[in-house]
């Protein structure tokens, strides 16, 4: 797949040209100038910065990648989550561009929104104006927020009514085809209070070969009494630079469960923040990450207790083999306001290699004096008897270590409440395990 690329670079022309292209409020665009500004003053992340020193993106180099001019074809395959799933709707996005959006008339008929979040600003931007002022992700949180702010293309919105439950899940998918594409792209969910819904986003490549950069930012905001099941799987190819900064805010006895499975990206640095806003609010956090060849994935976790009688639970689990690396630095934070506060974290590490290597850094900030806060870590490799066992009873090698890798991930998949999601998650990570004795 082949594209001619617009204008290189991030500049005042690039910038320029973007605005010139764009239908929106003059309020988003005075946004846009303000992070472009921003952006410009601003040096990249260095390794002398605490949160980036386990990060090294001296490689990088955002002038290689650009949008291209002409959209591209949609890829023929729709998404891994959506085999065997009735979806109440869709959308997708192809090199930052929206290329299908589609939404079932009964869900519109209940005020439901959903759709490419600039048609959604667009046709309803006053009613979306006050979630996104709210910066939930911060948009000068550092370099790679201000560039997603200043020129961000594509994403989708999904807005659900005050006490409206949606039964089908959504899907939103974003793919790279083009090679030295770039995807930056937004997503924003507004649960209203009492409102229901499940969203199933993922990313893909179309080719295996192509170089790609996705700098992107997600915005959860789940009302008071109101429950977001969120899917977020990112399958880019291991040719793809990721960046990302997502947060999610839970309200009064709201829910919240998120989970992520991280597969691909030659290099993914990602914050993943939930805020417990409202007293007895609700988060759990899954993480399912594999990484092989030299890929380093980075997840920084933050779960921050604002209010009393919150609940937040968080698992990481991550296999590893070849030469990759994950880093996995998690942190529990306690207002002094958050009395009766009940919090865990934990990363579990399955080493596949003997040149792999994984980071797990816990820790805990804690200002009340009424709570309990828990958290754990372990690493580990295979156990040899165990494959010896699995062979014994007729399995090959690698069919063993595969039986081996998917108990691991079993906790994780308990917790998807989706069959299909599971059922992909866990065969998309079987596909990628070698042969331990090749490693």
């Amino acid at each position: 797949m082949t594209a001619t690329l617009s204008s290189q670079g991030y500049d005042q022309a690039a910038f320029d040209e973007l605005l010139a292209g764009l239908d929106e409020p003059g309020w988003m665009t005075d946004r846009r100038r303000d992070a472009f500004q921003a952006f410009c003053d601003t040096p990249w992340p260095s390794s002398k910065d605490e949160e980036w020193m386990r990060t090294d993106i001296r490689l990088f180099k955002l002038d290689q990648f650009a949008k291209p001019a002409d959209p591209a074809s949609s890829p023929a395959n729709p998404g891994l989550l959506t085999q065997g799933v009735d979806l109440g709707g869709h959308v997708q996005s192809v090199d930052g561009d929206l290329v299908s959006e589609e939404l079932s008339d009964s869900l519109a008929a209940k005020g439901v929104l959903f759709g490419g979040m600039q048609r959604m600003i667009a046709e309803h931007g006053d009613k979306l104006r006050p979630a996104i002022e709210r910066d939930i992700v911060c948009p000068k949180y550092d370099r790679f927020a201000m560039l997603n702010a200043a020129f961000w293309t594509c994403g989708a919105v999904l807005y659900v009514p005050k006490g409206v439950a949606i039964e089908e899940p959504l899907h939103a998918l974003s793919v790279l085809g083009a090679e030295k594409s770039a995807d930056l792209s937004r997503t924003l969910v507004v649960l209203e209070d009492g409102a229901e819904a499940t969203l199933l986003a993922e990313t893909a490549s179309a080719s295996p070969d192509a170089a790609g950069l996705h700098c992107g930012a997600i915005e959860l905001i789940v009302g008071a009494g109101a429950k977001l099941r969120y899917v977020n799987l990112q399958n880019w190819n291991n040719k793809v630079w990721h960046f990302a900064h997502q947060k999610a805010v839970v309200g009064k006895q709201g829910q919240l469960q998120w989970t992520i499975g991280a597969l691909g990206a030659k290099l993914a640095k990602v914050n993943q923040h939930v805020a417990l806003e409202g007293s007895d609010a609700e988060a759990q956090v899954n993480g399912a990450m594999f990484t092989q060849g030299r890929q380093h994935l980075t997840y920084n976790t933050h779960q921050h207790h604002e209010a009393p009688y919150c609940r937040s639970d968080l698992l990481y689990k991550t296999a590893l083999q070849d030469k990759s690396r994950t880093v996995w630095r998690g942190m529990i934070k306690v207002d002094k306001p958050a009395q009766r506060t009940d919090a865990y974290q934990r990363n579990d590490n399955l080493m596949l290699s003997e040149h792999s290597r994984a980071d797990s850094i816990p820790g805990l900030e804690i200002e009340a004096d009424d709570v309990r806060c828990t958290h754990g870590s372990t690493s580990g490799k295979v156990d040899e008897s165990q494959i010896f066992y699995a062979m014994t009873r007729g399995y090959t090698r690698k069919e063993a270590v595969r039986m081996i890798v998917s108990g691991f991930f079993q906790q994780i998949f308990d917790r998807i409440t989706i069959e299909s999601v599971r059922e992909a998650l866990g065969e998309a990570i079987g596909q990628r395990v070698q042969d331990l004795s090749n490693q």
